[in-house]
């Protein structure tokens, strides 16, 4: 009788032990549920703000081309390529209809 009794304590120790580190790792797993959700809003407001930045840098390229007066010929010409290029492609679509 006495080696049952022993057997249901450490059965019982066990028990308790294992519930103590369920509870530890649902703690831990909400906690990283919560720093997961906060990176991916952080990774949402960096892309926002480099998208923004990318935007900014292509118009400030833009106005630095155009007030430069050499070239500003140069951005003339090659608007003009491409737009005999668009409309060769619009005739070519054209023509296949």
């Amino acid at each position: 009788m006495a080696d049952l009794s022993v057997t249901l304590s450490e059965i019982e120790l066990k028990i308790r032990k294992l519930i103590a580190l369920k509870n530890q790792l649902e703690e831990e797993n909400s906690k990283l549920i919560q720093r997961n959700e906060d990176l991916q809003l952080e990774v949402e407001m960096l892309m926002t703000e480099n998208s923004e930045l990318k935007d900014k840098i292509n118009k400030l390229v833009i106005v630095n081309v155009l007030d430069n007066d050499k070239e500003v010929g140069e951005s003339r010409q090659l608007i003009k390529a491409l737009v005999k290029e668009i409309d060769k492609c619009v005739a070519m679509l054209n023509a296949e209809q």
